[in-house]
């Protein structure tokens, strides 16, 4: 693959609570599909108010992540050492390979965020705390 160019709206909400096997319950569009993506993931997250993703790690994968929509709070760090940070929109955070990362949605409407992962690999979240 050499370019492509999409809109977000060209790109299908896929409503994750349709599929047992990938908790948790969100919206989000698979960016890195309509692009055909092969070295990285790249996904628009929606979030509803109270909505989050349980602090996890990945054994292999970084992910970077951007605030486009909305207030965030975080749970960044090693178990044992974490940290909460507020983010709002302009926001980008980082968790590195075995890192313990989640992030709840604090804000009225939907929020949105922009999340990137390196290496494309199967790495399921796994529990911080047994790593």
């Amino acid at each position: 693959m050499h370019y492509k160019v999409i809109h977000e709206n060209d790109v299908p909400v896929t409503d994750l609570s349709e599929i047992e096997e990938v908790p948790p319950d969100l919206n989000i569009r698979a960016v890195d599909s309509a692009l055909g993506a092969e070295e990285l993931r790249c996904k628009l997250w929606y979030f509803e108010p109270g909505e989050e993703i349980q602090y996890h790690a990945h054994l292999e994968q970084e992910e970077l992540y951007y605030v486009l929509q909305g207030e965030f709070s975080l749970k960044l760090g090693p178990s044992g050492d974490t940290e909460i940070i507020e983010a709002g929109p302009g926001t980008f955070w980082i968790a590195g390979p075995e890192t313990g990362h989640g992030h709840r949605y604090i804000g009225d409407d939907e929020g949105v965020l922009l999340a990137v992962g390196a290496p494309n690999v199967e790495d399921p979240g796994q529990d911080p705390h047994s790593l």
